[in-house]
């Protein structure tokens, strides 16, 4: 999928890029994910500026929000696992952008079937360096599919197709199991089953990214 853009193409040399900024971004996304994962939630906090953004499928609201709501569904046992590949980073100066393909992997029961739903995501992060500290300005996730399968071969699950339909295809799987929790799915969140929406956000990573201070 080509996205439309401006400035310095995704890749492409730049000056301002520096190896040490580019490790400590990497460190701060994958810390932010362990904090999750772990259960360490000051770890969590302290990887968010306080004026930061999270835009997720069950959450819309800043950073302190989105730990404290991430805390709340693992005392209620509702407990996810992140599979993430190596994320990809770019720097212009004072701010960074970072993307990181995602496996969210939960347990779940239908039926008294246990099963593994999969959701596979890609989470997009801003960070800024404010006093010479690199931290998350912003959290989006993109969505690709999902697949749920029965934890032990030979078993079946069944989704009501009606009950599936009501969600978008990016993230159906996940949104219906999100209402089977008591909690109500965004949807219009960013998904490969809206490529023009998914334009028009790289694209505005991208400017927001090179209009940076340098």
């Amino acid at each position: 999928m080509t996205t439309a853009r401006t400035g310095t193409a995704p890749g492409g040399t730049n000056s301002l890029d520096s190896a040490a900024d580019v490790a400590l971004v990497t460190q701060v996304v994958l810390a932010e994910r362990q904090g999750r994962d772990r259960g360490w939630w000051d770890l969590m906090a302290d990887r968010y500026w306080p004026d930061s953004a999270v835009r997720l499928s069950w959450y819309d609201g800043n950073g302190a929000g989105f730990v404290a709501g991430s805390r709340a569904m693992a005392e209620r046992g509702s407990v996810a696992l992140h599979h993430m590949y190596a994320p990809v980073v770019h720097v212009r100066g004072a701010r960074a952008y970072a993307e990181a393909s995602t496996g969210l992997r939960f347990q779940v029961e239908v039926d008294g079937v246990r099963g593994e739903l999969l959701s596979h995501t890609r989470l997009n992060y801003r960070l800024e360096r404010r006093d010479q500290v690199w931290k998350i300005l912003s959290l989006d996730a993109v969505y690709e599919y999902c697949t749920l399968t029965p934890s032990v071969p030979g078993q079946q699950i069944v989704v009501p197709v009606e009950e599936l339909a009501a969600y978008r295809p990016s993230y159906a799987l996940l949104a219906w199991n999100i209402a089977r929790d008591g909690r109500t799915p965004g949807s219009e969140e960013l998904g490969d089953d809206r490529p023009e929406e998914l334009a028009a956000f790289y694209a505005s990573v991208w400017e927001w990214l090179d209009a940076g201070p340098t």
